[in-house]
């Protein structure tokens, strides 16, 4: 990496820093407290935007997959195991905030409601493939088995969307807001996209790196291979039939 592209992702990640803090001040001092549940709904302005990034990185995952069972192009792996990765961190701080919204307004940590146990779902099918990825060997093995499964992983999520729409369900189908919470939502998508989009490039140039130079390796070291010797008119069965041939290789 370059000096100036340094400077540019060092610029990238303060300047998503910077939003975070403005996007906390906005949550703290001007949007105002729910009614039922006072200052603790005010984490639903972080659960939203890390749940729709979620979908998102599933999506390009998803669409990432496809285009290299199609192209064959391993960048399109890397891709979809970038955003894989993204996926699982994004899906694990929504359980997580999901956990502390639901205990101030449930009055439990945890229910087996449909759109729960899709999350978790979600969550346990990108973990598991990151851990059949990390167990296949060979590149390409490794690439068509993931991209198959990311594309069977990614049928939860219109499950996890549409479950509190179809199914009974302890989450709202919908929300009102007042002007300054819908505001307030809004405003705090920019960086929590910011951030995903910021960890999948990152993931993803680490796995550029990581294959180019594994291709690096195996072009300064390929494999020898060895052939048994052959002798024309002997069987390889022992000294004498050599020593009948005059000894020659």
């Amino acid at each position: 990496m370059s000096s100036v592209q340094g400077k540019l992702v060092r610029s990238y990640w303060i300047a998503v820093a910077l939003l975070f803090a403005a996007d906390l001040v906005l949550i703290i001092h001007y949007t105002p407290d729910e009614r039922s549940m006072g200052a603790v709904q005010k984490i639903f302005y972080l659960h939203l935007p890390v749940a729709i990034n979620t979908f998102l990185a599933c999506l390009t995952a998803f669409v990432a997959s496809i285009a290299y069972l199609w192209q064959r192009k391993g960048w399109w792996d890397e891709l979809a195991a970038a955003a894989a990765r993204v996926a699982v961190q994004l899906c694990a701080v929504v359980l997580a905030t999901g956990m502390i919204w639901g205990r101030a307004a449930w009055g439990v940590w945890w229910t087996w409601s449909p759109r729960l146990t899709f999350s978790l779902i979600l969550f346990f099918l990108y973990v598991v493939y990151l851990v059949v990825r990390s167990s296949v060997e060979g590149r390409e093995r490794r690439a068509i088995i993931g991209s198959v499964y990311a594309i069977i992983a990614f049928l939860d999520v219109p499950l996890v969307w549409l479950s509190a729409r179809l199914l009974p369900d302890i989450h709202p189908g919908s929300i009102q807001l007042e002007p300054a919470m819908k505001l307030t939502l809004m405003a705090s998508f920019v960086p929590v996209t910011l951030l995903a989009a910021g960890l999948v490039v990152t993931r993803f140039v680490l796995n550029r790196t990581s294959s180019a130079a594994a291709n690096s390796d195996q072009a300064n070291n390929p494999r020898e291979i060895r052939t048994a010797p052959f002798v024309a008119g002997a069987t390889l069965h022992g000294p004498k039939a050599i020593r009948q041939t005059g000894g020659a290789l």
